[in-house]
């Protein structure tokens, strides 16, 4: 798995949401199924991320917490809220 940052993965994600296939892409699947769909994801992966915390170690919970990340960008994306609006309430 290539390492990327936060703005990098942002950018893909942005991408394969605009041009992907949700028959290929899970990205643009998300997107096309909608916030609620995507919001059921954040719910699920905030509470393995609080699980690995609690039960696991550090690397699991890094784990974890990077399929946070990534669904928080899909609901990002799905909403047209950009990396700047969410860093103005920083």
């Amino acid at each position: 798995m290539a390492n990327k940052t936060f703005e990098e993965l942002f950018e893909e994600l942005r991408q394969k949401a605009a041009t992907g296939d949700p028959a290929t892409s899970r990205t643009a699947e998300l997107v096309a199924a909608g916030v609620h769909t995507i919001g059921k994801k954040v719910v699920e992966e905030a509470a393995e991320v609080w699980m690995a915390a609690e039960h696991e170690g550090a690397e699991r919970t890094a784990e974890e917490i990077s399929q946070l990340l990534y669904h928080l960008q899909v609901m990002m994306i799905a909403r047209g809220i950009s990396l700047r609006d969410v860093y103005e309430h920083l």
